[in-house]
């Protein structure tokens, strides 16, 4: 009995440590390597452009958007902006007719982000568009960014992911939700980029080659999350995925507590269905030599910070309480390199909005995560809708 005791406590800390360790090799690459930004040129042939935004029951935020969008600074000949218009209200579509924008009504039994793609991808054709754009409801591209996307093609790229960074900031959870953005830009984007592999791609500000998006996005079978089956299935087709991290998207951050809680049980479910379905085949592509969907299957294996941190923090106190010298130092290691790996993520600006009583908001968000791991089931039934605020 003690030595199946003392396996699984081994097994329980080696996971933790393999954990611990890819956040820190990673955000120590992404110090020490770079982005694939190309800076824009006039004189690059401009490829036709089709900027897909799936909206839900978004008339709170989507003229404001749709306005904020239309103001790039690559040839309006060029691009398009198609809103997928899911569950509006009627006076939205009216207000939508009168701008420079093509609207398509769509309405599913159960709604998703997937279907909605799909019923727009079904509309382009490869004689009109090059390169297909995702945007959320609430995102403004930055006014370059179509023409950062088209310099990026034009270098060989067919993925590529935007650097997404936070609208708003007005509440400490939005605060510590623009946190956990750029750390996770730092990372697994920067950082997985450095290591010379696919970036993550986080479902919006994301450009990808019309044939390969309709391709890719055939048969997903994901209620939430469908960007992690359609990174997979891009790396399966040994196709890499680049980082702008000069190519900006504004992004909405959660700002109350409770829509924390509800955005990260949709996270969490999806990746538990990821590695679910992808377990198997994943692991023989690895074993096959196939690296780039080997790979991107381990990634997705790790933890959430949020949720690894507090899981050494409830750890370190057990060591603590018990008295197991060894394990407490090895726990107290983790915790440090951990916080170490998060504090090297961080960027200049966000450390300027950060204070002491943020570290309560730190605590209360991991209880939400812990909340959020119990109630993942709910996210298995039904889309989980993250509302907007105008």
């Amino acid at each position: 009995m003690q030595t199946v005791l003392w396996l699984l406590v081994s097994l329980f800390f080696g996971f933790l440590v393999l954990n611990t360790l890819h956040y820190l090799f990673y955000a120590i690459l992404g110090r020490l390597g770079r982005a694939d930004d190309v800076p824009p040129a006039a004189d690059l042939p401009k490829k036709r452009i089709a900027v897909l935004v799936p909206a839900y029951k978004e008339d709170a935020v989507i003229l404001e958007s749709v306005q904020a969008n239309l103001n790039q600074d690559y040839p309006d000949t060029h691009y398009d902006l198609i809103v997928i218009a899911d569950s509006f209200q009627p006076h939205t579509l009216d207000a939508l007719a009168l701008m420079p924008v093509r609207v398509l009504p769509v309405s599913f039994e159960v709604s998703t982000v997937t279907k909605a793609l799909n019923a727009a991808l079904g509309t382009l054709s490869a004689g009109d568009y090059d390169i297909v754009v995702v945007a959320d409801a609430d995102n403004h591209l930055a006014t370059d960014f179509l023409s950062r996307v088209n310099s990026a093609f034009a270098q060989g790229w067919k993925a590529i992911q935007g650097h997404r960074v936070a609208k708003n900031t007005n509440t400490r959870v939005a605060v510590l939700d623009a946190v956990s953005e750029e750390i996770n830009n730092h990372i697994t984007r920067k950082g997985y980029r450095a290591a010379g592999v696919s970036a993550t791609i986080i479902g919006s500000g994301m450009a990808i080659d019309l044939g390969l998006m309709k391709a890719a996005m055939n048969n997903l079978t994901t209620i939430g999350g469908f960007d992690k089956e359609l990174a997979m299935k891009l790396a399966v087709g040994n196709h890499k995925i680049g980082y702008l991290e000069k190519a900006y998207v504004y992004d909405e951050k959660v700002a109350k507590r409770a829509v924390f809680e509800h955005q990260r049980t949709r996270w969490i479910a999806a990746q538990w269905q990821f590695v679910a379905d992808y377990f198997k085949p994943g692991m023989r592509n690895l074993l096959a030599g196939q690296w780039l969907s080997g790979i991107k299957l381990v990634q997705e294996m790790a933890l959430p910070k949020v949720l690894l941190l507090g899981i050494l923090l409830i750890v370190t106190l057990l060591c603590l309480l018990i008295g197991h010298l060894s394990s407490l130092l090895l726990s107290v290691s983790l915790l440090l390199a951990l916080c170490f790996s998060m504090a090297l993520s961080i960027p200049g600006y966000l450390w300027k909005r950060l204070s002491i009583r943020d570290l309560g908001v730190v605590f209360t968000l991991m209880i939400s995560f812990g909340r959020a791991l119990l109630n993942m089931r709910k996210a298995f039934k039904s889309f989980m809708h993250t509302p907007h605020n105008a």
